[in-house]
């Protein structure tokens, strides 16, 4: 059975092809007047061939020749020169230089995309005697794939006969243009997708008109460019609310129907539908809801999400008694209510499906049995971010968190970041043994050394495994709070004063007995190594 990696791969191999043989060939049909007018120049310019076959390793390894215009005198030392050309090389002719310049030459290559030698967008075919420089976990993974006639490579070094001199051409481009390409090409595979394919022709478009040619292009912007961005961000979305919008349109008319009349036709609930959509993207694009990621949006987001489905209601409101568009107000707040519904589900989705799996397993008294089993003891400040560890990326998957302990009576029973507080700290032996808990992570901090090792006692008693959590807030919370001051004027007041070879900064001693008497061993190593830093710089400031 195929994996949904592999279903995924081949989907885009098919359509990637697809539009290969599409582009190859229109094209070459609609370019075919201009081929004319290059041969005809071509001819008048030097004696020789129309087009330059030279060999080139593609797919796998397999040897092709690549087509393109002539730019070279036919004369026996254009082929025994250097494998590049660079700035006022003698072998091209004067309009082969401008063949060059405007990239024209390259054209002929869309024969290669038809016939599947190249793709349009893809790493560029190098010479067979280039290839073997290459490093062997480049060849491995570049020659995976068919070459293209452009890539985010091409793009970014558009001018590369200009970098390159005449006097040092191989050995330049050996040690400072192919190493920057080929991590360009692997960037571009790691990333490659047919919107990423499409920005990367976008830009090539782009870079070759007069007024752009010298203009930089951001390198992010060639794998996440224009195109991806607006069909990623709007047309996506826009696809998906329109199904939503005329679903709840939909289910409105239905009940709004078992009461009374309604005509408005299929045709004319579909426009609707699409119009309340576009109205909702444009909102959300005016509220800045089109760049949140959803899968991490913040739960407040629901209220703006509202607020945006609430603007478009009242411009299709007006827009209804405008035209005329026989739409009762009253079915449109009913299809408003289920819209603001069906948007946020489909936005939140992997966290609505996310917690009602929890319930159901909750409700059934156990829980996943994929994954260890972990207890949190502590459901404080640092509890809540190890509950959110569990939950989140890496840890996600590879534990289930089972429930927290905490011997605060306020929080017994409580929900503490969807994890139920199941009892004290006494109960941490039978809870252990009901869901049978892999590990016990300890995560209380602002305790007594005393009570500290009576709890880690009990969570050792268990054949659990324990692991302890450090003070992952306290560093960050300690760097966010001290005032920012000068080592000199802090010297004075946060570093152990030298009178007759004593410390008299009794501020420092107090605070470092009390985090001793506490056990917290790593804060009190931090604040001694804290304290000989700035030690140190006084002295060198001194000195």
């Amino acid at each position: 059975m195929l994996s949904s990696a592999s279903i995924n791969h081949n989907l885009d191999s098919f359509f990637r092809r697809a539009l290969d043989i599409l582009a190859g060939f229109f094209g070459l049909l609609l370019l075919s007047p201009l081929f004319l007018w290059v041969a005809v120049l071509l001819r008048r310019d030097s004696p020789g061939p129309l087009f330059y076959h030279g060999p080139r390793v593609g797919k796998d390894g397999r040897s092709f020749h690549i087509l393109k215009f002539r730019t070279m005198y036919e004369r026996p030392e254009s082929y025994q020169g250097a494998r590049l050309t660079g700035q006022g090389d003698a072998r091209v002719t004067p309009f082969g230089a401008w063949l060059r310049n405007t990239k024209l030459n390259e054209l002929p290559q869309l024969w290669n995309v038809l016939v599947g030698d190249m793709s349009l967008v893809g790493p560029r075919p190098e010479d067979p005697l280039i290839i073997q420089s290459w490093p062997e976990d480049m060849r491995h993974k570049l020659l995976r794939t068919r070459p293209g006639v452009t890539s985010p490579a091409s793009v970014v070094y558009r001018d590369e006969e200009k970098m390159l001199s005449s006097a040092t051409l191989m050995e330049d481009y050996y040690q400072h243009v192919l190493p920057a390409k080929l991590r360009l090409d692997a960037v571009y595979l790691r990333n490659r997708t047919i919107l990423s394919d499409l920005d990367v022709i976008f830009w090539t478009l782009v870079v070759l008109l007069p007024m752009a040619k010298t203009q930089p292009i951001p390198r992010h912007l060639l794998y996440w460019g224009p195109i991806s961005r607006i069909f990623n961000r709007y047309v996506a979305w826009l696809v998906v609310d329109s199904v939503i919008a005329f679903a709840a349109l939909g289910l409105a008319g239905v009940i709004w129907r078992t009461a009374g009349p309604l005509d408005i036709g299929l045709a004319r609930a579909a426009g609707i539908a699409l119009a309340f959509a576009c109205l909702f993207s444009i909102s959300n694009w005016m509220l800045g809801l089109a760049r949140v990621e959803w899968s991490r949006a913040a739960a407040s987001e629901v209220f703006t999400l509202s607020f945006s489905t609430g603007l478009a209601f009242v411009l299709m409101y007006g827009f209804n008694r405008i035209f005329e568009l026989r739409l009762p107000g009253a079915l449109q707040v009913m299809a408003a209510l289920f819209a603001v519904a069906g948007f946020t589900a489909a936005r939140y989705r992997d966290r609505l499906i996310t917690g009602l799996a929890t319930r159901w397993l909750n409700l059934r008294g156990g829980v996943r049995a994929v994954g260890e089993r972990v207890l949190v003891v502590g459901a404080g400040e640092n509890g809540a971010l190890a509950a959110w560890l569990f939950g989140h990326g890496y840890f996600n998957g590879s534990f289930e968190v089972v429930g927290m302990v905490d011997d605060d009576p306020r929080k017994l029973g409580m929900q503490m970041e969807r994890y139920r507080v199941l009892g004290t700290s006494e109960r941490i032996p039978e809870l252990v043994d009901q869901y049978r808990v892999n590990v016990v992570f300890f995560t209380i901090d602002n305790i007594s050394v005393t009570e500290r090792e009576r709890i880690l006692t009990i969570c050792r008693s268990t054949p659990a495994r324990v692991v302890c959590m450090p003070d992952a807030l306290r560093p960050l919370m300690d760097g966010l709070l001290r005032p920012a001051v000068p080592v000199q004027a802090a010297a004075p007041q946060d570093t152990p004063a030298k009178k007759n070879g004593h410390d008299v900064n009794t501020g420092w001693i107090h605070e470092l007995n009390q985090l001793a008497e506490d056990g917290k061993w790593d804060h009190l190593r931090e604040r001694l190594s804290e304290m000989n830093r700035l030690t140190t710089a006084q002295d060198e400031t001194q000195s």
